[in-house]
């Protein structure tokens, strides 16, 4: 039987719904990071506006809690970018992209680090955190900086309260075995958590997205994708795509609902371009070597229609076209509710 073809329109929506963007959930914090891919977060406040847009009744302190808990942790992961992640996720994403962390640090550094050199420096670095955190300036003291080089092979998270809305600095380290617990996945396992956590959150997907957004590359992901059962399906160029059995797929006439996104939201990088919701005439308005931060957007119908910004106790926003009244009246509304949550 022929694989069914999905439009950019159906892609876009099952986005929106895996995002939980269709429909604010009463999720947990923990849990609603885990369904959503993780939450990439160079700036603290990022996590926070992504889960008010996700959540239900969600309240700032509901994730400083999180994090103060431990159900979720704050570390470099994907791509060697910041996340939020659960404490049940930490583990597979880091096991199953350590080893290319680690080939591509050793390739671009110059000169070359000596891999048992970094070794020794991790292992200092463990045996002096037994004490507690340390503070990234602490860090750099004890290793002369080489800690940074070293940190593929050191897993540390940050630690509250540093890189929360109240201290945004995220500054302040432990090592994850200490912060919650040893590593407990095999690399095989890591890796089938990791797609499927994907494709959970974004899919379904062409095995180049996944590599894309994990930072492997796409044979690394031959193992799991020849274990997992998989759904198979067409994008309208006839490119495979991939998806977890039973995975939600919305009809897609959903009405979306108009939503606030942070800086450098996952759902409009590069790997989900196949959906349509960061239209590519917009692209450089949102992300350019000018401007590496990205700037927070908001979606309209499902794709994004302008840029925001907190000033003053108000949302501003700039459309990028005329909007109708009918978006620029719930625009409105939604923007009021997110001065609320800053205040």
């Amino acid at each position: 039987m022929a694989e069914r073809v999905l439009t950019r329109r159906e892609l876009n929506r099952a986005l929106l719904a895996r995002q939980l963007l269709l429909e604010r959930s009463r999720l947990p914090p923990a849990r609603a990071v885990e369904r959503i891919g993780g939450i990439q977060d160079q700036y603290a406040p990022n996590a926070y506006i992504r889960l008010f847009s996700s959540l239900e009744g969600f309240r700032r302190d509901d994730l400083t809690r999180a994090l103060e808990r431990r159900a979720v942790v704050q570390a470099s992961l994907l791509r060697g970018t910041i996340h939020v992640v659960s404490k049940r996720d930490f583990w597979p994403f880091a096991v199953a992209i350590r080893a290319a962390l680690r080939e591509w640090l050793l390739r671009v550094r110059r000169p070359r680090p000596d891999e048992r050199e970094l070794e020794a420096v991790a292992a200092n670095v463990r045996r002096q955190m037994a004490a507690g955190p340390m503070t990234y300036e602490q860090l750099d003291a004890l290793t002369e900086r080489k800690w940074h080089n070293a940190s593929p092979w050191l897993e540390l998270v940050r630690v509250p309260p540093s890189g929360t809305w109240e201290q945004r600095r995220a500054n302040i380290f432990q090592t994850a075995e200490r912060w919650i617990g040893p590593e407990n996945v095999e690399p095989d396992h890591a890796l089938d958590h990791l797609v499927r956590r994907y494709l959970g959150a974004f899919g379904p997907a062409p095995r180049t997205d996944i590599a894309s957004w994990a930072g492997l590359k796409a044979n690394d992901l031959a193992g799991p994708l020849g274990r997992l059962t998989l759904r198979r399906f067409r994008d309208e160029s006839g490119q495979e795509l991939l998806d977890l059995p039973r995975a939600p797929l919305p009809d897609p006439e959903t009405p979306a609902p108009v939503r606030f996104l942070p800086t450098w939201d996952a759902a409009l990088l590069v790997h989900a371009r196949r959906t349509g919701i960061l239209p590519e005439r917009y692209r450089p308005a949102v992300f350019s070597t000018k401007n590496p931060p990205s700037v927070p957007t908001f979606l309209v119908d499902g794709e994004v229609a302008g840029t925001w910004r907190y000033d003053g106790g108000r949302v501003e926003l700039t459309p990028f076209e005329k909007l109708d009244r009918g978006a620029l009246r719930e625009l409105r509304m939604e923007a009021e509710r997110l001065a609320a949550f800053h205040a």
